[in-house]
């Protein structure tokens, strides 16, 4: 039984992995993992842990910690990981695009679909029922990271500032990062420390607003996102919100909430809703340059992070910093999905959705993609017998 201390880089079994065993291993899990972040740790934990002893349970649970450490998707960047530790620079890069490959197919293809039939009602009827769905589902993330993230009643104090923030229209990464910078600094006041803050200088990244849509600044967009979005695959819907609906004005808000619903019901990273939007505003092209963009920073942290990882771990102010930024990434959520909600919400019979999927997500603990794919079903449904008026 390996000890918890145990290294981020020696792996259980020491015996060679195949570049095509880790690709066939992750496009099996990018095409079968429904169901969000944990569930895709859970299935991932299940295969190099218990199945293949690729990995002991300390050290993958070594790698889960290291992956909250940095920017961007979670599960995206334990498969990334895995893919390292096991074969290095080719591995790194095979595990990662095998993982989201088959999910940005299927995102892609929905985004044809959608382009061509997105007009007609059985279409409008399903994105009816799906929209109230998806924002119980932010909501219901949210509150279940709330139990771990607010630890203290200062950090609440924190989030509750930031959410007012939000609400006030600030711009989502200066707030988050000031939420760290903040909480480290409170953290140094208290020790009586006097280290100097390290990562400070996110602050000044950013795009100007307004401004014409190219490749180029599509990628650039996506880009910072998943260079700089903490908080879970939920958060993201924030940050896309506030850069290409409010800020450069690319998207409505209801185009947003189309491609939300299309990345939550398909299996793979929520990220790939990049994908979607790339398609919207350019085309293929278009997806392809905001999928590399979003997901290309998960790949250079994950390789330059390895050797930094156990001093970040040791590292109180790092901690404290850590913690005022997944308070405020809670509030952007919160704040996000009561904001979407006046778009999804908008009769009682969406209503109703809304609230019965609250139930299900609450009390039950229903799959979030079964919800998603019921409440589809049911707006086709409604349409059809003549009950539900999409705008």
């Amino acid at each position: 039984m390996a000890e918890r201390g145990s290294s981020l880089t020696a792996p259980a079994s020491t015996s060679r992995t195949s570049l095509t065993e880790l690709a066939l291993l992750f496009l099996k899990l990018g095409t079968i993992a429904f169901g969000g972040p944990a569930v895709h740790v859970a299935m991932m934990e299940e295969e190099v842990v218990a199945r293949r002893q690729w990995l002991t349970r300390a050290e993958f649970l070594d790698f889960l910690g290291a992956t909250n450490l940095i920017p961007g998707p979670n599960s995206t960047e334990m498969a990334i990981h895995i893919g390292r530790v096991r074969r290095g620079l080719p591995g790194l890069v095979v595990a990662g695009v095998s993982f989201i490959l088959p999910a940005a197919l299927m995102v892609g293809s929905l985004a044809w679909a959608y382009m061509r039939f997105g007009a007609l009602p059985q279409v409008a009827g399903l994105l009816y029922g799906v929209k109230p769905v998806v924002i119980m589902v932010i909501a219901q993330g949210a509150w279940r990271l709330s139990r771990s993230a607010v630890k203290s009643t200062w950090l609440g104090a924190l989030g509750a500032a930031a959410a007012v923030a939000f609400a006030l229209g600030a711009d989502a990464l200066l707030v988050l990062v000031a939420a760290g910078a903040i909480a480290a600094m409170a953290f140094l006041a208290r020790s009586g420390g006097k280290r100097e803050l390290a990562g400070a200088g996110l602050a000044g990244i950013g795009l100007a607003s307004g401004g014409p849509l190219t490749l180029g600044l599509l990628f650039l967009v996506m880009l910072k996102i998943g260079a700089t979005m903490f908080g879970g695959g939920y958060v993201l819907v924030a940050f896309l919100r506030s850069d290409l609906v409010l800020r450069l004005k690319w998207l409505t808000e209801r185009q947003l909430l189309d491609a939300v619903a299309m990345g939550q019901v398909t299996p793979g990273p929520l990220f790939t809703t990049a994908t979607f939007i790339g398609y919207l505003l350019g085309r293929s092209a278009g997806a392809v340059a905001a999928t590399i963009g979003i997901f290309l920073p998960a790949f250079v942290l994950v390789a330059v992070s390895g050797p930094l990882v156990p001093r970040l771990r040791k590292s109180a102010v790092a901690g404290a910093a850590l913690d005022g930024i997944n308070v405020a990434a809670l509030a952007l959520m919160a704040v996000v999905s009561a904001q979407l909600a006046r778009s999804a919400i908008t009769d009682w019979i969406t209503a109703g959705i809304g609230l019965v999927s609250t139930l299900l997500l609450f009390r039950y603990r229903v799959n979030s993609a079964w919800l998603v794919l019921g409440g589809a079903g049911l707006g086709a449904l409604l349409l059809q017998l003549g009950i539900a008026h999409p705008a």
